[in-house]
């Protein structure tokens, strides 16, 4: 499972293209392709089935672009304009943890 500081790590790579509440969509920056971690495409994709608020995410390598469908409601979209800004993260990583779904 991605943990919520590589959520942060990877959103640090992130720009807003585009935000209306329930739909953020992000421009990739080409040096996260340097970063080390163990946190793959499929991790990325796969976190509405990990963490409540999160619908969708889709991840267009080609364009560099990630659109993720979330429930305002639950997550804020003021956070999610946090995340990628690195700011707040304490009150992120506290609202993600309270969001993360059991695994059975």
């Amino acid at each position: 499972m991605i943990s919520t500081e590589e959520i942060i790590k990877v959103a640090s790579y992130f720009s807003i293209i585009a935000h209306a509440p329930g739909r953020l969509r992000v421009r990739v920056n080409p040096k996260i392709k340097n970063e080390s971690g163990t946190i793959s495409i499929d991790d990325i994709e796969d976190l509405p089935n990990k963490i409540n608020g999160i619908k969708s995410i889709k991840v267009k390598k080609i364009i560099a672009s990630v659109t993720i469908l979330y429930s305002p409601d639950i997550f804020p979209p003021e956070l999610w304009e946090d995340l990628v800004q690195n700011r707040n993260l304490e009150e992120l990583t506290q609202l993600i943890n309270s969001l993360a779904k059991k695994v059975s």
